[in-house]
């Protein structure tokens, strides 16, 4: 023949190369899609955070997510300094005013679904929860 066996060889695995790969007939479904989901939490009141993160987590574990966190932002300090004295004679005392504002960061990895369970517990008040939803 004229074609050589390298030749013939060659154009074999091209051919095998150029299928497509076929999936079997009794594959899985698909899963529903799973989100990450960043829920920021942020109070003054440390103690309550702490208790709202604690419920979230268990929480998340109960339904086998995987979880990150609680991660603890720094804390951001507001402070005012002001006068005592109302009309500005008498001695340059000062009053100092701070607000502390404390954050947490907790990652889920889960359907939209879970979360909407998982964020369905009481939540103490005084402590804002926002809940971020990306793809994965």
């Amino acid at each position: 023949s004229t074609q050589s066996t390298w030749e013939r060889t060659r154009s074999q695995t091209l051919v095998t190369m150029a299928t497509p790969f076929k999936k079997p007939d009794d594959a899985p479904a698909p899963e529903a899609q799973k989100h990450r989901i960043r829920i920021t939490l942020t109070s003054r009141r440390v103690q309550a955070l702490e208790k709202v993160c604690a419920e979230l987590i268990k929480g998340a574990k109960e339904y086998k997510l995987r979880v990150k966190g609680p991660v603890r932002m720094p804390t951001k300090v507001l402070r005012i300094t002001t006068r005592k004295s109302p009309c500005g004679e008498g001695t340059n005392t000062w009053d100092r005013y701070e607000m502390r504002i404390h954050k947490r960061l907790i990652d889920l990895q889960s359907e939209s679904e879970v979360v909407k369970k998982i964020t369905s517990i009481n939540i103490e008040p005084g402590v804002e929860v926002e809940v971020t939803v990306g793809s994965a």
